[in-house]
């Protein structure tokens, strides 16, 4: 079994915590499941992020926790070696998951990391950009109706979110196997160009030359993403 899955979350810090899930699963592409659930861990959650996936306080104030919701025990029912666990960007929803006391047995596949690996180029890896960049919302109505999906798809909705993963990684599986995609999801990706920053946009072998301390400095910082700490330890190294 293909599991689908995206999180929302009350913040980006580790004291953070999950506020809702959305879960697609396929079996020989057929979708057998669709579920997208609010939970509440305890944690208010502030404006800014209301803001990006418009959830408030007041709509988790009566959710489950976690570990009681749904879609927990529904991950933990097919927490087995032989199904596959496919999210956007694994260094960001693992923790959370396992801060919340699930941790995976199964299969894993980050569709972020690969697509680094497989188009080093694009500008940027973030879910909302994908879709335009690679036109997935063509086939949005198609597996909207094939899962089920009844509410309109929105840009950091958890559930609308875990259809564009499907559908990245139905892109991403015209030229790479499943078994490719699982080995990419856990090797670093050397990259070229500072992905923010004031050097947003700048070749990093550049910046290892001309301001050495810059990228010290981002060593240090604990939210650092995994493969720009591995390109700016590599270029320091020259």
């Amino acid at each position: 079994m293909l599991i689908f899955l995206d999180i929302e979350t009350t913040g980006y810090e580790k004291e953070d915590k999950i506020c809702s899930l959305g879960v697609l699963s396929f079996e020989n592409e057929s979708c057998v499941s669709s579920l997208y659930e609010l939970v509440n861990e305890g944690k208010k959650i502030p404006p800014k992020a209301s803001a990006l996936h418009n959830i408030t306080n007041e709509m988790i104030q009566e959710k489950p926790v976690l570990r009681e919701s749904e879609i927990y025990k529904y991950l933990q029912a097919h927490n087995k070696e032989e199904n596959t666990l496919i999210v956007h960007n694994a260094g960001f929803v693992f923790p959370y998951l396992e801060d919340a006391g699930l941790k995976w047995h199964g299969k894993i596949i980050d569709t972020q990391k690969v697509l680094k690996h497989h188009i080093p180029e694009c500008e940027f890896f973030s879910l909302e950009f994908i879709r335009y960049e690679l036109k997935l919302y063509r086939k949005e109505e198609q597996y909207k109706q094939l899962c089920g999906i009844k509410d309109a798809l929105l840009p950091h909705h958890a559930l609308s979110d875990a259809l564009v993963i499907k559908l990245l990684f139905d892109y991403l599986l015209e030229e790479l196997s499943q078994g490719v995609m699982q080995e990419l999801s856990f090797k670093n990706v050397l990259l070229e160009k500072f992905p923010f920053g004031k050097y947003a946009g700048r070749y990093i072998e550049e910046i290892a030359m001309n301001d050495r301390s810059y990228l010290l400095w981002m060593l240090s910082l604990e939210s650092l993403d995994d493969d720009l700490a591995y390109s700016l330890e590599y270029y320091l190294q020259g």
